[in-house]
């Protein structure tokens, strides 16, 4: 069974729609994305938010970039951790490459 040209021929401009949609609604979708990021952002900025909050129990896993170096142990310096959230976010960088240089 031989296939005709013109099928391989309408074939493959139906794959090329194809590709042509999902381009078109690939780009529909990240748009909407940019202009709510973009609203994001500037609701961010009015409103001088800081850290995303994703722990709220502890104030250094609710601010992690505004932690200072001993809040973590504030009660002694071998205290256990109180609050679970502290064994599941690592220190910010700041406090991390503290000391070393």
């Amino acid at each position: 069974m031989t296939v005709r040209k013109s099928t391989v021929f309408i074939a493959f401009v139906a794959a090329e729609l194809l590709v042509l949609i999902a381009i078109v609604a690939h780009a529909l979708v990240v748009g909407g994305r940019e202009s709510r990021l973009a609203e994001q952002r500037a609701m961010v900025k009015r409103l001088s938010l800081t850290d995303l909050a994703l722990f709220t129990d502890a104030r250094y896993t609710r601010h992690p970039s505004m932690a200072d170096l001993h809040s973590p142990f504030q009660d002694y310096p071998l205290s256990f951790e109180h609050f679970p959230s502290g064994s599941l976010m690592a220190p910010p960088p700041h406090v991390r490459t503290y000391g070393r240089h």
